[in-house]
């Protein structure tokens, strides 16, 4: 019945035409006759099997005079008779979008336009007028697998190879919802060296998506493109294939397209006056730099970043005196942390010069380039506070070390022992605010235990409440089955004063802090802030405050050594990169989710330890006291720092034992050349110039193996390397030590080698 109806319409329209439109109205009665006869003998054929009805299809197609194809419902050509193969020059298989570019050019949205009428009312017409004449496309539904094309008119009788390339194209496709390629313009064509049947042949299995750069193989050798994909009907796509910016090009190219014509190209671009005025923009351009008009602003105005007037920059390039190579610029105002790649094109020849900017967004590339320099910031800054702290830390060994020699010779009675002690507690704080530098580097001298995070708490919450004040209420919300977890203690209380300290600062007109713990068992890696914590069991801790919350380009900065909200004089910047370095030298992780106007929460994770609880520390060490008992035995001391060897060599012989003195590994190995010398501990700084402290230490032991070892040093245990020191029966001193850390430690060993 649609063929019956189709052809009725067709005759009925042969009627109507004007006298202009004669020949036209006879191809429309050809046309009608073609049809009816089709349907007639289709109809009579009911009964027959479907070659046959094919076989009569292909026999109208072929006697109708006009340009007759049949395609599926993708417009790919499945019969057409000798004038259209002739005359379009395209055969069964192609898109029939690559016969009608002969004819017209960017035939896409007749095309697309004529299958949406043929779907809803059985078909179409559309009369096309270009300037070699008028013609007529129309199109009959078959049934909804199969269409029928006709063209007529004078367009159709020669083919017109140039018409659709008489200005210049951007190589473009259309494909089609299965990934058959439909059509292909000839600039795509010729950039491919052919026409491809499917997607697949040109992009493999990889989808299709705008801003995806490719690489392809062409005849004159790989090229890079950027994909540009716009969504048309029917689920069809056209793609446009556009040239990588290339950096090194010696010149900017020539852009001839005129500026309407490039509005909805999914490429950001502007057109830019010499003077830096820009003149037009395309609606991907004002997308990226969130701008709702452009035009009559300076680029100046909307970007900065280059460290010199743009518009000497512009000016260069429309003179032709270089700077045509991409500059990275950054958005000004609310679009700082957007990164640009401008790129200029001359346009406009000499009568109207002008330039065309090719933006590329590259803030992500950008963001990971300023992630790249904040770490190696963070190391070198890293690196110096553990040098610091290692020279602090042999200072304070020798102040603290000769501090506790006076001691000895002095008791509470005496007028001097007061300042004594003050030299004493004050270089304890120094050697706390060392070990913060060291945490902060992630390089400090752990003493992990199994704790309970539980207890932890409750004999902290008496020095957190004196911390909060009165205007703030502190809260703790405890697991009562909460697991253990392996840590310092002394470095997790200091976690969590700074954490709670920073939550009473931010409420400066009081609140509430909450801290919470809960056990969490994660199945599934955890995916947060650019870090990944592994599936495992947890212990996780969050402190809550009620405050005035961090702004968002702020948070992801408060982990940085010397950044801080507060006010001058009211913070050093160095709490929470020290909390940072004490979890992740944990093995931790630490969060920090903020609202403004809301509050602030912390949450650390800690792996959970499946140990028991290790028994509470020792009490303080107490003021150094003389001892009466005499211990006996040789020690070798070997430490680069003068001061350092002068308070240790006297530590030890009050203590009674042998103490021979090398200022360096080289002077130890001379020493122990005298096989009748017996030698009972080492006692040996780990960094010296000439050999290190591990290294001699190995050549000694080859002659001496019975002889014990205990290394010193003003840097973290990991100056030994990932694996330690490697050094059987040796043990780690760090530095500051007092004269009750090294007499003892060194009796200690004494004691091991005799047992």
């Amino acid at each position: 019945m649609v063929a019956l109806a189709f052809g009725l319409v067709f005759l009925t329209g042969a009627l109507v035409v004007d006298d202009r439109n004669v020949g036209l109205g006879l191809w429309s009665i050809v046309a009608g006759i073609a049809v009816y006869v089709l349907w007639c003998v289709m109809r009579s054929a009911g009964g027959t099997r479907a070659s046959g009805a094919q076989s009569v299809l292909h026999n109208v197609i072929e006697h109708d005079p006009a340009l007759a194809l049949l395609t599926d419902a993708d417009g790919v050509v499945l019969d057409l008779n000798a004038a259209a193969s002739l005359r379009l020059a395209i055969e069964v298989g192609d898109g029939i979008g690559d016969g009608f570019s002969a004819v017209f050019a960017n035939p896409e949205s007749v095309l697309f336009s004529l299958f949406g009428k043929a779907r809803e009312n059985g078909g179409g017409a559309e009369d096309v007028i270009t300037r070699s004449g008028r013609f007529r496309i129309s199109v009959t539904s078959i049934d909804q697998a199969r269409y029928l094309w006709r063209i007529e008119g004078d367009a159709a009788v020669e083919r017109q190879p140039n018409t659709a390339a008489a200005a210049p194209q951007m190589p473009m496709m259309a494909v089609g919802n299965s990934g058959a390629v439909l059509f292909v313009n000839e600039a795509c064509r010729e950039l491919l060296g052919g026409r491809p049947k499917s997607c697949s042949e040109v992009f493999g299995d990889a989808p299709l998506r705008s801003g995806v750069q490719r690489t392809l193989t062409t005849e004159n050798g790989p090229i890079q493109i950027v994909l540009a994909v716009i969504d048309s009907v029917a689920g069809r796509k056209e793609v446009f294939l556009i040239p990588a910016q290339d950096s090194s090009d010696s010149g900017p190219r020539e852009l001839n397209a005129g500026w309407n014509a490039i509005e909805d190209l999914p490429v950001p671009l502007l057109k830019i006056s010499s003077a830096g005025t820009i003149l037009a923009s395309n609606r991907e351009a004002r997308t990226l730099l969130d701008l709702k008009a452009m035009d009559g602003k300076r680029l100046a105005d909307v970007l900065d970043g280059l460290g010199r007037p743009i518009c000497d920059w512009i000016k260069e390039a429309v003179e032709g005196r270089g700077g045509f190579a991409s500059q990275f610029l950054r958005g000004r105002g609310d679009n700082h942390d957007t990164f640009v790649q401008v790129t200029l094109n001359s346009a406009g020849g000499l009568s109207d010069p002008h330039l065309i900017a090719v933006l590329n967004d590259v803030t992500e590339l950008k963001t990971l380039e300023a992630q790249f320099v904040q770490s190696q910031k963070m190391q070198a800054i890293g690196q110096l506070a553990g040098g610091v702290a290692h020279d602090f830390n042999n200072l304070l060994t020798a102040i603290s070390g000769h501090c506790d020699l006076l001691l000895l010779r002095h008791d509470q009675g005496d007028q001097d022992y007061g300042d004594l002690i003050q030299i004493h507690q004050n270089a304890n704080r120094a050697a706390s605010l060392v070990g913060q530098l060291l945490a902060f580097s992630r390089k400090q001298n752990l003493q992990p235990e199994v704790i309970d995070v539980r207890e932890t708490l409750s004999d902290l919450t008496h020095l957190l409440n004196r911390l909060v004040g009165e205007r703030v209420s502190l809260v703790l919300s405890l697991d009562q089955d909460l697991d253990p977890i392996k840590a310092d203690k002394r470095q997790l209380e200091q976690v969590l004063m700074n954490l709670v300290v920073n939550a009473r600062d931010a409420m400066p007109h009081g609140g509430e802090i909450d801290i919470m713990t809960e056990n969490v068992h994660l199945d599934t890696p955890l995916q947060q802030d650019r870090a990944s914590v592994p599936p495992g069991d947890y212990v996780v801790l969050r402190v809550k405050d009620e405050g005035e919350g961090i702004a968002p380009d702020k948070i992801h900065q408060i982990f940085e050594p010397f950044f801080t909200t507060k006010k001058t004089g009211e913070g050093t910047g160095l709490g929470l990169s020290t909390v940072y370095g004490i979890v992740k030298q944990t093995g931790g992780f630490i969060f920090a989710h903020s609202e403004i106007g809301t509050g602030t929460i912390f949450t650390l994770w800690f792996p959970m330890h499946s140990a028991q609880v290790s028994q509470p520390n020792p009490e303080p060490k107490p003021i150094p006291q003389m001892s009466e008992t005499v211990h006996e035995g040789v020690i070798l001391l070997v430490e680069d720092e003068a001061p350092v060897r002068a308070f240790a060599s006297r530590a030890l012989r009050l203590r009674g034992y042998t103490v021979l003195e090398a200022d360096c590994a080289e002077a130890a190995l001379t020493l122990l050349s005298d096989t009748e010398l017996k030698i009972d501990v080492f006692v040996t700084d780990v960094i010296m110039p000439g050999l290190d402290g591990p290294t001699w230490v190995r050549q000694a032991l080859v002659d001496r193996p019975e002889a014990r070892v205990v290394f010193v040093s003003g840097y973290a245990e990991d100056a030994f390397g990932d694996e330690g020191p490697e050094v059987e029966n040796a043990v780690f001193l760090p530095k500051p030590f007092s004269l009750n850390d090294l007499t003892q430690t060194v009796q200690a060993q004494l004691e091991l080698a005799q047992v």
